[in-house]
């Protein structure tokens, strides 16, 4: 049998051989680097490329829930609330105390230094306005509009005081430190509060559900009010007893307990809900402690008496700057730590 090259040599004679046996060498080389390049790479090491990014999302950081700081931040902060939010008593310039400025909101008033401690993505704001209670915050005071109406699907974080003037803070005070003689005093005035109280107990809740409805991926902080007195003999001229302010300090108390389980409720109805944002409480009862009006460096204002009208000055017993400062602490600790639990 003759083989397939001595039948070439003879076909082709001995210079047609050798020109048919290099072009089949080059089509055997030639082929695989353009039909196949994964194997050109293989053998050559060549043309090889790192795979490009194949444009999926990646799990973790798509699962990962947010921080608390995050979610505060994400949005517009805005400050709501009563005199203990809009800065009452921490008058510090000549535009702090505008008797045009209805809401007395002041330069120090806590808000500023948490808007300044974050960088909030859309911005802050402060409609705090004194003398507010939950349904003024509903229905606006004084001429200024809704304070809720200032919120919305854009806000990630809520700041506020309120519950105070709903139980007559003002008015049960003046009823302890000035002594009328056709007045109930001081513990006279205990049904009064009891009923104010459960009144409370039933606009606090119908509000801060007003306020998450309308600002739903918002951390709401809400916050109670400092014990105002040290207990001790002498504290404004004697013009208060200790007893008196034992009574009232305990009344403090129990309003912090009514704020503190409508938040608790609150929260857990966002919980159960499956709903983003939060409700948060912030005690505020010891963040005077040893700092009380009748201390030696006091972060609450003293009584003044307006002797015309017969009542405390509004700047009676509400924060200095150095009581501002001091809320102000608590509230960037409490947007730093967040509620206890996961946010969505």
């Amino acid at each position: 049998m003759i083989s397939p090259v001595a039948w070439v040599r003879g076909r082709l004679g001995e210079r047609g051989a050798a020109l048919a046996l290099l072009a089949l060498l080059l089509a055997l080389a030639v082929v695989p680097l353009v039909v196949m390049p994964a194997a050109r790479c293989e053998a050559f090491g060549k043309g090889c490329r790192a795979p490009g990014p194949e444009g999926k999302a990646d799990p973790v950081a798509a699962t990962r829930t947010p921080t608390p700081l995050e979610v505060a931040t994400r949005g517009a902060y805005v400050a709501l609330g009563d005199s203990y939010s809009s800065g009452v008593g921490a008058e510090a310039t000549v535009a702090d105390q505008n008797p045009l400025d209805r809401c007395h909101r002041t330069s120090k008033a806590y808000y500023h230094e948490v808007s300044q401690a974050f960088r909030f993505a859309k911005g802050t704001a402060f409609w705090a306005c004194s003398g507010a209670t939950t349904d003024d915050v509903l229905d606006g005071r004084g001429g200024e509009p809704p304070q809720i109406g200032r919120i919305g699907r854009d806000t990630s974080l809520v700041t506020i005081s309120i519950g105070g003037n709903d139980v007559g803070f003002s008015r049960v005070l003046a009823g302890c430190v000035i002594k009328l003689p056709w007045g109930r005093g001081c513990t006279g005035q205990g049904e009064e509060i009891a009923r104010r109280m459960a009144e409370l107990r039933q606009s606090l809740p119908a509000l801060l559900s007003k306020i998450t409805q309308r600002a739903p991926y918002a951390r709401v902080v809400v916050m109670s009010y400092p014990k105002a007195f040290s207990e001790v003999s002498g504290v404004d001229g004697d013009n208060i007893t200790v007893a008196d302010q034992r009574w009232l300090n305990g009344r403090a108390y129990e309003l912090g307990g009514v704020i503190r389980q409508s938040v608790a409720e609150a929260d857990a109805r966002k919980v159960a809900g499956h709903r983003p944002g939060s409700v948060e409480f912030v005690d505020a009862y010891g963040a005077f402690a040893g700092h009380e009006v009748g201390s030696r460096d006091a972060y609450m204002n003293g009584l003044t008496v307006n002797l015309a009208a017969l009542e405390a000055e509004p700047r009676s017993y509400h924060p200095t700057v150095a009581g501002q400062q001091a809320l102000a602490r608590l509230f960037v600790d409490q947007i730093k730590k967040g509620p206890g639990r996961p946010l969505s």
